[in-house]
């Protein structure tokens, strides 16, 4: 079956800077979420609004318009890598692959483990969702340390696919997430 290409035509520089505005107005700063010192950044008011989602996938799309023709699956992270990794697959005519926390996933499993600031943490992908050679796009809604995009990347090269790019809505500086995940190339639309 060919693939539907659903993108809608590249954006200029013009419109792609209005939409980024756009969109980064609705991103909402909580104080102190999920705990003291933490400054969250809530990507709900944005999809709540029509107007700024549909904006917020055309950028994504813009930002990796030469890759569409060489992306085979889009891999999203749980949570809200879903949300935004769904709607790409779909507007790109590719398959779509979760990559869940332990215990979500019910068919057959890879894990890999990671460490975070205060201990470790796993994600799990099933072993039949990619084959080998398949070039991946990487979504998920946030890069801050990298650990999590970092374990997704290297379940994805287990299974013998290729992550082609990382795509992040919001990229926070300074946590050095980009580092991490530096050998494969990495897109943010928004940096804070």
């Amino acid at each position: 079956m060919p693939r539907r290409d659903l993108r809608p035509p590249g954006l200029s520089e013009g419109e792609r800077r209005a939409a980024l505005e756009s969109v980064a107005c609705r991103v909402r700063a909580v104080p102190d979420f999920p705990k003291p010192g933490i400054l969250f950044r809530d990507i709900t008011p944005v999809l709540a609004d029509p107007r700024a989602l549909s904006l917020a996938l055309d950028l994504h799309l813009d930002a990796i318009d030469d890759l569409v023709s060489h992306t085979d699956k889009v891999v999203g992270i749980e949570s809200r890598g879903f949300l935004f990794g769904m709607a790409l697959a779909t507007r790109l005519g590719v398959g779509f692959v979760p990559v869940r926390k332990p215990g979500k996933l019910p068919a057959q499993t890879l894990e890999e483990r990671y460490s975070l600031e205060y201990g470790t943490d796993a994600l799990q992908i099933h072993g039949d969702s990619l084959a080998a050679g398949e070039r991946v796009l990487l979504v998920d809604d946030l890069l801050a340390t990298g650990g999590t995009a970092a374990a997704a990347e290297r379940l994805i090269n287990r299974l013998g696919a290729e992550v082609v790019a990382c795509l992040f809505f919001i990229e926070l500086d300074g946590l050095g997430g980009r580092g991490r995940i530096a050998s494969r190339r990495v897109e943010s639309l928004l940096r804070f």
